[in-house]
């Protein structure tokens, strides 16, 4: 008499065990081509900002300087080097390993290592991971240090402007999609032609004229003294951000919305009884996320690397703001200082949103797999 064989029983760790090495393994990808991408800005930001006309060391001792007082500075900054040694300079420094003063600390709080003030951003700070961008010829001042006074601003208008955007892109997109056929359609489709064909700088004018100047409810422009008047004045250019970036969210999930209406599981659930309301929200709006949430991921990292047009506009004191006036004063590490944290954003967000979808799609762990 023969025995039954024996169950084959599989441990749920081992079930995990490969999806987290197939996990890990899309992560080293990502973060592989994330860090050839920033490199190659890196590379192009530099060259761009180096064939900049004018003289860097004019502009840092000023027009009546001396010859030998030009000769010292470009000296310290390697600006009499080949290009190719100044980017090498630049890529060496950019991230390196503790205190940058070569003297044990007798260097002043202004100066690293060969009297360098490009280090004074971390000159005195204690052993770790330090990032060196350089020195602003223009502000005198370490391009780190500008951009930790004014990423946080524009981070904060990004996520504002987010919010924004996907509130008036949800509520016209569901409405489209639940009204087809209708005079709410209409509406709603006219609404995001009209927000998609004004562009931010007649937008902006216009709540200007409307609220600020009209109604006087909000102010013009500006960052304010204080919590309040920096919230009112916040207001403004999420809006005009807002308005312009919801016409494509909008459209988006209207469209995911029409066909996902059409699908099996919308019928079933309408059988069981769920109006159609609540298998539209509910059941349809859960599975047309996710494209909405790869644009606005994509949307957030250029929005924090800085809304050029609207933060001038608005006189915001943001990267984007910065990065113009870096551009009028030809300041070359200035210019590549905001071009690359505005593709890290970029590219950061796009990782973070590409490992979000990995854990919350179980198709797409089994297809990294």
């Amino acid at each position: 008499m023969s025995t039954p064989p024996a169950r084959r029983t599989t441990s749920p760790r081992a079930g995990r065990a490969p999806a987290m090495g197939a996990a890990l393994a899309h992560l080293l990808r990502r973060l592989g081509w994330a860090a050839i991408l920033i490199a190659g800005v890196t590379a192009v930001s530099f060259g761009i900002a180096y064939l900049l006309p004018g003289d860097p060391a004019r502009m840092l001792v000023g027009p009546q300087a001396s010859a030998a007082d030009l000769d010292r500075v470009r000296a310290i900054y390697a600006l009499d080097r080949p290009v190719h040694v100044q980017f090498a300079r630049f890529v060496g420094r950019l991230v390196h390993l503790g205190p940058t003063r070569g003297d044990g600390g007798a260097a002043g709080p202004h100066e690293g290592a060969r009297g360098d003030p490009e280090h004074r951003s971390c000159a005195a700070g204690p052993l770790g991971v330090h990032l060196d961008l350089g020195y602003s010829f223009h502000y005198r001042k370490p391009v780190v240090d500008l951009l930790e006074a004014k990423v946080p601003r524009s981070v904060e208008l990004a996520l504002a402007a987010l919010l924004v955007q996907l509130a008036l892109g949800l509520a016209l997109g569901i409405v489209a999609a639940a009204r087809r056929g209708t005079a709410w359609e209409d509406a709603a489709l006219g609404a995001t032609l009209l927000g998609a064909s004004a562009p931010t700088f007649v937008i902006g004018p216009a709540l200007q004229y409307v609220l600020a100047y009209k109604l006087r409810l909000l102010p013009y422009d500006g960052y304010g003294a204080t919590a309040a008047d920096h919230l009112r004045s916040l207001i403004l250019p999420a809006l005009t951000l807002g308005i312009f970036g919801s016409a494509l969210y909008a459209r988006i999930v209207r469209e995911e919305l029409r066909t996902l209406l059409r699908q099996d599981f919308i019928r079933t659930a309408r059988a069981k009884g769920a109006s159609r309301l609540r298998a539209l929200v509910v059941h349809a709006l859960r599975n047309a996320l996710l494209p909405l949430a790869t644009l606005a991921a994509l949307d957030f990292g250029a929005l924090a690397g800085g809304a050029i047009v609207t933060e001038k506009l608005f006189r915001w004191p943001g990267v984007g703001s910065m990065a113009v006036e870096a551009l009028q004063n030809r300041d070359g590490p200035l210019i590549v200082g905001t071009v690359l944290f505005a593709a890290a954003a970029i590219v950061l967000a796009t990782v973070a949103l590409d490992l979000a979808a990995l854990a919350l799609d179980p198709r797409l762990r089994s297809r990294s797999r």
